[in-house]
């Protein structure tokens, strides 16, 4: 019971004051038909990039090239399907394994140049947004008269496919797999885990890899979603989506002492998209919408950071002035008053 509370707590709450909150201002959380797309849409695409994101970060290793990755790999996969043919399915396996390979090739730079990994995506980075430039000419992609490429973006069913297979993917790679424990030990102990034989360089750059193709998964949902791919901006443009990945992460983590930190990334994302709709409900600015997720990641730190004071503040609140129960001490024995000495 502790467990299945732990686990639903934030989504649930999330969902509560969210609705609450649009309740209060006449508005609905799910007005329009597209609602419910908008919301897996929104939970695929966040899932996917907090899993990227943390794979390599539970390393130590911090990527600043996960939209890069999704830009050229959609940008490679969209002009393949729209030059040469071969229809979405051409589109989506060309994007997926330009994701894993452009991954790859980051991993192998960090792992080879055996420079900080910071500095090493920001490289990436501008290398990815530069491929994305040249391959369109600095110019945009867009197919949206071409409806077989853009119908897997605006698909619900297929989105909670996505979803579903992305989890169970993830999950069977990083905790049931050898490769999965291999990972696990250097995260825990990565001397003593080379010395037992684990490759981790080969390691690293696999992460990479999975990495890479969670991202070029990103990159197909947003363009075929928008029928559009925006190649034109470099100077990295791309950045902002790792943001995104952050408040989850850190939720899914947490949600990840309950269950499964997998099964956590897609609860964050989850309350993130509803939060999102909520922003819609409330009509807010962006300006507005960026403030308050920044405020809430941060309060969301400040709580991790005091959680055993918090929870030591809530026990005194709850038991108030009540001395703690237990057994009743023994009557002391006192003396009568004709005692002899």
């Amino acid at each position: 019971m502790r467990r299945a509370t732990g686990t639903l707590i934030i989504p649930v709450g999330v969902f509560a004051v969210v609705w609450a909150l649009a309740a209060i201002d006449g508005a609905s959380l799910f007005s329009s038909s597209d609602s419910l797309m908008i919301l897996a849409r929104t939970t695929a695409v966040t899932m996917l990039t907090t899993m990227a994101l943390a794979i390599n970060l539970n390393s130590g290793r911090f990527d600043f090239s996960l939209g890069a990755m999704a830009l050229a790999s959609s940008t490679i996969g969209a002009t393949i399907a729209i030059n040469v043919g071969g229809g979405f399915p051409a589109m989506a396996a060309v994007t997926l394994a330009a994701g894993a390979l452009l991954g790859a090739f980051s991993g192998l730079l960090y792992v080879t140049l055996r420079i900080s990994p910071l500095v090493s995506s920001l490289g990436v980075t501008l290398l990815f947004e530069g491929l994305a430039f040249t391959i369109t000419g600095g110019g945009n992609i867009s197919f949206t008269q071409y409806p077989e490429l853009v119908a897997f973006g605006k698909n619900l069913t297929a989105l909670v496919i996505v979803i579903v297979l992305a989890l169970v993917g993830v999950y069977t790679v990083f905790d049931r797999s050898r490769f999965g424990s291999d990972y696990r030990a250097l995260i825990t102990g990565q001397h003593a885990a080379v010395s037992a034989g684990v490759k981790e360089k080969g390691n690293a750059i696999a992460t990479y890899a999975v990495s890479g193709g969670l991202m070029g998964v990103v990159g197909l949902i947003q363009a075929s979603g928008k029928g559009l791919i925006e190649a034109g901006s470099i100077n990295f443009s791309t950045i902002g989506i790792m943001f995104t990945a952050f408040l989850p992460m850190f939720v899914g983590g947490y949600i990840g002492r309950y269950s499964n930190d997998k099964l956590g990334y897609l609860l964050g994302a989850l309350s993130m998209s509803v939060i999102g709709l909520g922003y819609s409900a409330l009509r807010l600015t962006s300006a507005q919408q960026s403030l308050i997720t920044a405020f809430l990641l941060v309060a969301f730190l400040i709580f991790l950071s005091n959680e055993e004071r918090a929870k030591h503040w809530w026990r005194r609140a709850r038991l108030g002035n009540r001395p703690p129960s237990g057994p009743a001490a023994p009557p002391r024995e006192t003396a009568g008053v004709g005692a002899s000495a």
